[in-house]
């Protein structure tokens, strides 16, 4: 009776096996996927669109810097945009703070 009761108990491996790695895993990148089509992705379109709207600015260009500032371009240099904000206010401003760009310098708007 002991003896058959003995091989009911599997021997001495731990218990748990594959299934709970993969019951811990599985979830675990199926959170991470979601994080990354939630967060990550469009982050990452978001900021690729701001390096290539930085990266076409020209002279003449209505902009908005991310402090609400409205101007128009008149100089480029290589981090630093000079915008004109009224007859003879010029003022400096670092190239990434330009949040959006109003109307391009050929448009008439």
């Amino acid at each position: 009776m002991f003896d058959t009761a003995h091989a009911m108990t599997g021997g001495g491996g731990g218990g748990g096996g594959p299934d709970a790695f993969t019951g811990f895993v599985i979830p675990l990148i199926i959170v991470m996927a979601i994080f990354y089509f939630i967060l990550i992705r469009p982050q990452l379109k978001r900021q690729k669109q701001h390096t290539s709207m930085l990266s076409s600015l020209q002279k003449g260009d209505k902009v908005v810097t991310s402090g609400g500032i409205h101007g128009v371009i008149v100089g480029l240099k290589e981090d630093v945009v000079v915008l004109k904000v009224s007859e003879n206010t010029k003022i400096e401003v670092n190239k990434g703070s330009i949040g959006v760009v109003k109307s391009k310098s050929g448009e008439g708007a």
